[in-house]
């Protein structure tokens, strides 16, 4: 029996549904090796779609490893962003796990955005960015470029969540200024602006921010090593990890 379980002659009793099955093109293995924003987009995407309703829970963890492709420490990671978020909330006990929680978070004031506006900013983002980091790696850079490299790094990797969105704007900034095109700086600002706009609309995660670190530095030693190629798939890398992100939460 499926939907009932008889109880006695004549009588049935409706079994309690089981979580839902989340629709597999979604809840499926990763693309890139951006492990934990990928996972939350793919969460978002789940949650967002109707996929898992709320109030109901999201497959067990081991399921869900498995469906993406990622580790169960991952895993927990993902979730417990998007719990600091208030897209999920974690009940104990035998018929416990992690549910949606009813009601979504609304991040960013003003009009939402729609998908092809997110998705206009993150090509931008993507062709000017790397491009400008590609072209810096080119270069042979003076001492004072390299320190500014050093310094904005240093400053973004140091800064408290509350100033980490300018410094890690102005670390960008300099990268493209190290491109030695005014007109390839301009482009990257005015880039850098809009995609600002969207990512005040979701919330920082600590996880992600220690991620951005890390490929921040690798862009930086590659740029400073002269290594176009190891620059350009290190950008690249890092602003897919930030629009998996935007994708899950504003898509």
């Amino acid at each position: 029996m499926t939907a009932a379980a008889r109880s006695g002659p004549g009588a049935t009793a409706t079994v309690p549904p089981g979580p839902p099955r989340a629709d597999p093109v979604v809840l499926r293995p990763l693309r890139t090796g951006n492990a934990f924003e990928e996972t939350v987009e793919r969460l978002l995407q789940t949650i967002r779609l109707g996929l898992v309703p709320p109030g109901q829970r999201l497959p067990a963890e081991r399921d869900l490893a498995t469906r993406l492709g990622v580790s169960r420490a991952t895993l927990r990671e993902a979730l417990a962003a998007l719990h600091a978020a208030g897209w999920v909330e974690v009940r104990r006990g035998r018929s416990g796990g992690t549910f949606v929680r009813e009601g979504a978070p609304v991040p960013g004031a003003g009009p939402v955005p729609s998908p092809a506006e997110v998705e206009d900013v993150l090509v931008l983002r993507r062709v000017v960015e790397v491009g400008a980091v590609e072209v810096a790696a080119q270069r042979s850079l003076s001492a004072a470029q390299r320190r500014e490299l050093d310094t904005h790094l240093r400053l973004a990797e140091a800064a408290p969540a509350e100033d980490y969105r300018r410094c890690d704007s102005r670390l960008h900034l300099a990268l493209a200024e190290a491109s030695g095109s005014p007109s390839l700086v301009a482009v990257v600002a005015d880039a850098r602006t809009r995609l600002n706009d969207l990512l005040d609309r979701i919330p920082l995660l600590a996880a992600n921010l220690q991620h951005s670190n890390v490929q921040h530095r690798r862009i930086v030693d590659a740029v400073l090593a002269a290594d176009p190629a190891r620059a350009r798939a290190e950008a690249l890398r890092h602003v897919e990890a930030s629009a998996a992100l935007l994708r899950g939460f504003l898509s």
